[in-house]
């Protein structure tokens, strides 16, 4: 039996909710940065201790956004960027649609100006 991972709407949930928290999002940047490195090193730039570290890290892991390797006794996370740009792929998409929507809203204001209703 294989176990399918999350929808992509559920998937979008989870890197949102992920990136909700400021710590995390403080994490994610340092990464970024710095590339593959331990939550011992990501702490020292924190005002956060290193096991809160590993908690945040935990879930910007669930939600696909950073990926853990060991290396002997240590722990390595980078950053996985696939997750993050399926979420900006979504919310560009969302974008568009508003926008269409506003235009659209725009021409039916623009044609109403010109062509008023009769007057009774």
């Amino acid at each position: 039996m294989t176990e399918e991972g999350p929808g992509p709407a559920e998937a979008v949930d989870s890197v949102l909710t992920a990136l909700a928290d400021p710590t995390r999002r403080r994490l994610l940047h340092l990464l970024a940065a710095r590339g593959e490195v331990t939550a011992t090193v990501l702490a020292e730039g924190l005002p956060v201790s290193r096991q809160a570290v590993v908690k945040h890290l935990a879930v910007l892991d669930a939600a696909g956004l950073v990926t853990a390797r060991r290396a002997g006794r240590e722990v390595r996370y980078s950053v996985q960027p696939a997750a993050l740009d399926a979420t900006a792929r979504w919310m560009s998409s969302l974008a568009a649609d508003w926008d269409r929507r506003l235009a659209r809203i725009k021409r039916l204001a623009e044609a109403a100006e010109q062509d008023p209703p009769p007057q009774p």
